[in-house]
């Protein structure tokens, strides 16, 4: 069990972190940004600050925050340590609605739109699925994700074969592979979503705890388990999708981040949960640095996520005794 003076030090590292690498992506890019330039008020450099830096910054740190915290309520919830967003559909659904969007509605913001909107009702078919089960527990749950998932993969596949294999299908698969190259000004509405569900997330922390109980323990102890289920669910798929409809698929981070923070800390606390999502924040934002300066053209933030995620993966795989 960690000291709550070593837990408040972890939590104020992490902080420390993820603030300098925000504030260093401020100034990572094609077209170079300075701190002299910004304080003599040049205005090319405040205009590209304002418009994309400052946008892309911000939303790469909360975006992997969120996802560390969604990914440490999956794997609590589903008491399964490989659990992520994607296990309930989330991933899937936005990716066919990406594809949507590119092949038939104009503009980024409808195509993060779209993403969002098939995320959230692959979402709603797999718990409408699942309730139509004789237990409605969370093995009922993953189960038809699995199916959703599959479900969505062929639309993928639908949707590939329509696309122009110059300019749509180049434009699906670099979508798919996740990057943060589209984030803008205008991304920024979404933002206000992630931080409702965030709230909404730690509000329900005690009650996301007796969910990693069994099922009837938690019924003995009066919880309506099903119930709670549900609305934790929607609201950490949610805060994913509205992350993902931005980003693209990111993988790893709401694998690599619970199991980060339940290393230091060693148990399912509060303050874990918290940690949890400030190394997601870094993962993504490092990540989301990388891609824009180890090569010439801007490489998917995925690249360097699946580089850490990969290895931790098979790590796993092949350790005894599972993470708690």
């Amino acid at each position: 069990m960690e000291s709550p003076t070593k837990t408040k030090s972890f939590l104020l590292v992490g902080t420390v972190i993820l603030t300098v690498l925000t504030l260093c992506s401020f100034f990572v890019g094609k077209y170079p940004l300075t701190l002299s330039g910004l304080l003599s008020g040049d205005a090319i450099q405040w205009r590209v600050f304002l418009t994309l830096r400052a946008s892309r910054a911000v939303i790469g740190a909360i975006g992997g925050f969120v996802l560390g915290v969604t990914g440490f309520v999956y794997q609590t919830v589903f008491r399964n340590p490989l659990a992520s967003p994607d296990i309930i559909g989330a991933s899937s659904g936005a990716s066919v609605g990406a594809a949507f969007g590119i092949l038939f509605l104009p503009g980024a913001v409808a195509v993060t739109l779209s993403a969002f909107a098939g995320a959230i009702c692959c979402v709603l078919l797999a718990l409408a699925l699942s309730s139509l089960t004789a237990e409605k527990d969370g093995k009922s749950i993953i189960l038809s994700g699995i199916a959703v998932h599959s479900l969505a993969q062929t639309a993928l596949v639908c949707l590939k074969l329509l696309a122009d294999p110059e300019k749509q299908l180049a434009s699906i698969e670099y979508w798919i592979m996740g990057s943060l190259n589209g984030i803008s000004l205008y991304s920024i509405g979404n933002i206000a979503l992630c931080l409702i569900c965030l709230v909404g997330m730690f509000l329900l922390y005690r009650q996301i705890l007796l969910l990693s109980l069994d099922d009837q323990e938690g019924r003995l102890l009066g919880v309506n388990v099903t119930q709670i289920r549900l609305i934790v669910l929607l609201i950490a798929t949610l805060a994913a999708s509205s992350v993902i409809s931005m980003t693209g698929l990111i993988s790893f981070i709401s694998l690599l981040a619970p199991h980060g923070a339940r290393l230091l800390f060693k148990n399912n606390r509060l303050s874990t949960m918290l940690f949890s999502g400030l190394l997601g924040g870094c993962l993504l934002t490092l990540g989301d640095i990388f891609a824009r300066s180890i090569a010439s053209t801007e490489l998917p933030v995925s690249i360097f996520t699946s580089l850490l995620g990969a290895p931790f993966l098979i790590y796993l795989c092949i350790r005894r005794k599972p993470l708690q």
